[in-house]
């Protein structure tokens, strides 16, 4: 599993900023009021982000050998898939408030209320991101000497890659 790279989440950042953005336009294109996320979420993202973090730490501790417990590997994987998963929607949810507060901070008179609500949104989200970075870091080890020379692609008849 590669980790996650920063184009994947400067994409994911830049759609949601267009949609964010979008969202609003349309909205008040049509008449209606602009959306406001609620203040819960950004305390969900935070503790989204330190529910990933603490899930990472015993996986890190198995892996540096300061804890005797055995780790599944299976358990391993998905907290870093989760942590990569965590990773994409934090700099989604930034890239929608970063368009909801262009938008907002564009009109000639921006509301106060939803300005604050957006801009706890994208401190939540990007407290979210940065946690998912740190758990999927938590989640890595060190690279063996034998993945400088790795075997055929596949196994030939009765042959182990060691072959």
């Amino acid at each position: 599993m590669k980790r996650t790279s920063a184009g994947v989440l400067i994409v994911a950042f830049l759609i949601g900023g267009v949609v964010g953005f979008g969202i609003d336009q349309l909205l008040t294109g049509a008449g209606r009021a602009t959306f406001t996320p609620s203040l819960l979420l950004p305390v969900l993202l935070v503790l989204l982000g330190a529910a990933t973090v603490a899930f990472a730490l015993p996986i890190r501790r198995a892996i540096t050998g300061r804890s005797s417990e055995p780790i599944d590997p299976f358990r391993a994987v998905r907290v870093a898939m989760l942590a990569k998963a965590s990773s994409v929607v934090g700099a989604v949810l930034a890239g929608i408030a970063t368009g909801l507060l262009v938008f907002l901070l564009t009109r000639p008179v921006a509301p106060v209320g939803s300005t604050v609500a957006v801009v706890a949104t994208l401190a939540g989200s990007l407290v979210l991101l940065v946690a998912a970075l740190v758990a999927e870091h938590l989640c890595t080890i060190r690279k063996d000497d034998d993945d400088e020379h790795p075997g055929p692609d596949e196994p030939r008849f009765g042959l182990s890659h060691n072959d």
